[in-house]
Protein backbone atom coordinates (compact mmCIF):
# COMPACT_ATOMS: atom_id res chain seq x y z
CA UNK A 1 0.00 0.00 0.00
CA UNK A 2 1.23 3.44 -0.91
CA UNK A 3 2.17 5.68 2.04
CA UNK A 4 0.25 8.53 0.36
CA UNK A 5 -2.92 6.41 0.10
CA UNK A 6 -2.62 5.37 3.74
CA UNK A 7 -1.97 8.99 4.82
CA UNK A 8 -5.08 10.14 2.94
CA UNK A 9 -7.10 7.37 4.61
CA UNK A 10 -5.99 8.60 8.02
CA UNK A 11 -6.74 12.22 7.12
CA UNK A 12 -10.27 11.46 5.94
CA UNK A 13 -10.82 9.07 8.85
CA UNK A 14 -9.82 11.85 11.25
CA UNK A 15 -12.42 14.14 9.71
CA UNK A 16 -15.04 11.38 9.80
CA UNK A 17 -14.25 10.50 13.43
CA UNK A 18 -14.45 14.17 14.39
CA UNK A 19 -17.89 14.31 12.76
CA UNK A 20 -18.94 11.11 14.55
CA UNK A 21 -17.81 12.48 17.93
CA UNK A 22 -19.75 15.71 17.50
CA UNK A 23 -22.88 14.42 15.79
CA UNK A 24 -23.08 10.78 16.91
CA UNK A 25 -24.19 10.01 13.33
CA UNK A 26 -23.70 6.40 12.34
CA UNK A 27 -20.34 5.51 10.80
CA UNK A 28 -22.23 4.10 7.79
CA UNK A 29 -23.95 7.44 7.16
CA UNK A 30 -20.66 9.28 7.51
CA UNK A 31 -18.96 6.83 5.16
CA UNK A 32 -21.66 7.36 2.53
CA UNK A 33 -21.26 11.12 2.79
CA UNK A 34 -17.46 10.99 2.54
CA UNK A 35 -17.48 8.58 -0.40
CA UNK A 36 -19.91 10.82 -2.27
CA UNK A 37 -18.28 14.17 -1.56
CA UNK A 38 -14.76 14.09 -0.16
CA UNK A 39 -12.64 11.00 -0.73
CA UNK A 40 -9.69 11.37 -3.08
CA UNK A 41 -9.37 8.47 -5.52
CA UNK A 42 -5.79 7.81 -4.32
CA UNK A 43 -7.06 7.01 -0.80
CA UNK A 44 -6.73 3.55 0.73
CA UNK A 45 -10.51 3.06 0.94
CA UNK A 46 -10.33 -0.24 2.79
CA UNK A 47 -8.26 1.33 5.55
CA UNK A 48 -10.50 4.41 5.70
CA UNK A 49 -13.53 2.14 6.16
CA UNK A 50 -11.75 0.03 8.76
CA UNK A 51 -10.88 3.10 10.80
CA UNK A 52 -14.27 4.79 10.71
CA UNK A 53 -16.19 1.63 11.57
CA UNK A 54 -13.85 0.00 14.09
CA UNK A 55 -12.73 2.99 16.15
CA UNK A 56 -16.30 3.99 17.18
CA UNK A 57 -16.96 0.34 18.16
CA UNK A 58 -13.79 0.20 20.25
CA UNK A 59 -13.66 3.78 21.51
CA UNK A 60 -14.17 2.83 25.18
CA UNK A 61 -11.31 0.33 25.03
CA UNK A 62 -9.10 2.82 23.19
CA UNK A 63 -9.96 5.55 25.69
CA UNK A 64 -8.97 3.23 28.55
CA UNK A 65 -5.43 3.08 27.16
CA UNK A 66 -5.26 6.89 27.10
CA UNK A 67 -6.88 7.90 30.39
CA UNK A 68 -3.90 7.08 32.65
CA UNK A 69 -1.72 9.46 30.63
CA UNK A 70 -4.09 12.39 30.24
CA UNK A 71 -3.55 15.60 32.14
CA UNK A 72 -7.25 16.44 32.02
CA UNK A 73 -10.60 14.64 31.77
CA UNK A 74 -11.43 13.01 28.43
CA UNK A 75 -14.35 15.38 27.82
CA UNK A 76 -12.00 18.38 28.07
CA UNK A 77 -9.68 17.22 25.29
CA UNK A 78 -9.95 19.10 22.01
CA UNK A 79 -12.21 16.97 19.75
CA UNK A 80 -9.65 16.91 16.92
CA UNK A 81 -6.88 15.80 19.25
CA UNK A 82 -9.19 13.18 20.79
CA UNK A 83 -9.97 11.78 17.33
CA UNK A 84 -6.23 11.70 16.52
CA UNK A 85 -5.45 9.96 19.81
CA UNK A 86 -8.15 7.37 19.18
CA UNK A 87 -6.94 6.75 15.65
CA UNK A 88 -3.31 6.32 16.65
CA UNK A 89 -4.17 4.31 19.76
CA UNK A 90 -6.16 1.98 17.53
CA UNK A 91 -3.11 1.50 15.33
CA UNK A 92 -0.86 0.92 18.34
CA UNK A 93 -3.26 -1.57 19.91
CA UNK A 94 -4.75 -3.39 16.94
CA UNK A 95 -2.54 -2.86 13.88
CA UNK A 96 0.75 -4.38 14.91
CA UNK A 97 1.74 -4.48 11.24
CA UNK A 98 2.17 -0.70 11.39
CA UNK A 99 5.39 0.30 13.18
CA UNK A 100 4.71 2.37 16.29
CA UNK A 101 6.96 5.16 14.97
CA UNK A 102 4.83 5.44 11.83
CA UNK A 103 1.62 5.66 13.88
CA UNK A 104 3.03 8.33 16.15
CA UNK A 105 4.58 10.32 13.31
CA UNK A 106 1.33 10.27 11.32
CA UNK A 107 -0.58 11.40 14.43
CA UNK A 108 1.83 14.29 14.94
CA UNK A 109 1.50 15.39 11.32
CA UNK A 110 -2.30 15.33 11.60
CA UNK A 111 -2.14 17.27 14.86
CA UNK A 112 0.13 19.92 13.38
CA UNK A 113 -2.24 20.29 10.42
CA UNK A 114 -5.61 20.15 12.21
CA UNK A 115 -5.01 20.49 15.96
CA UNK A 116 -4.19 23.36 18.25
CA UNK A 117 -0.85 25.16 17.99
CA UNK A 118 0.84 23.20 20.77
CA UNK A 119 -1.41 20.15 20.51
CA UNK A 120 1.26 17.98 18.93
CA UNK A 121 3.26 18.08 22.19
CA UNK A 122 0.28 16.77 24.15
CA UNK A 123 -0.51 14.08 21.56
CA UNK A 124 3.14 13.00 21.38
CA UNK A 125 3.40 12.64 25.15
CA UNK A 126 0.26 10.54 25.44
CA UNK A 127 1.11 8.31 22.46
CA UNK A 128 4.66 7.79 23.66
CA UNK A 129 3.30 6.38 26.94
CA UNK A 130 0.76 4.20 25.14
CA UNK A 131 3.43 2.86 22.78
CA UNK A 132 5.62 1.96 25.77
CA UNK A 133 2.69 0.04 27.21
CA UNK A 134 1.46 -1.69 24.04
CA UNK A 135 4.62 -2.07 21.97
CA UNK A 136 7.17 -3.05 24.61
CA UNK A 137 8.88 -5.69 22.44
CA UNK A 138 8.98 -3.50 19.34
CA UNK A 139 10.43 -0.56 21.28
CA UNK A 140 13.04 -2.76 22.97
CA UNK A 141 14.25 -3.98 19.58
CA UNK A 142 14.69 -0.42 18.26
CA UNK A 143 16.99 0.92 20.99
Amino acid sequence: MSPVARRLARQYALQALYQWQLSQASPSDIETQFLATQINKRTDLDYFKELIHTIPELHEELDSYMVPYLSRPLDEIDPIELAILRLSTYELAKRLDIPYRVSINEALELTKKYGSIEGFKFVNGVLDHIARQLRVHEMAGKK
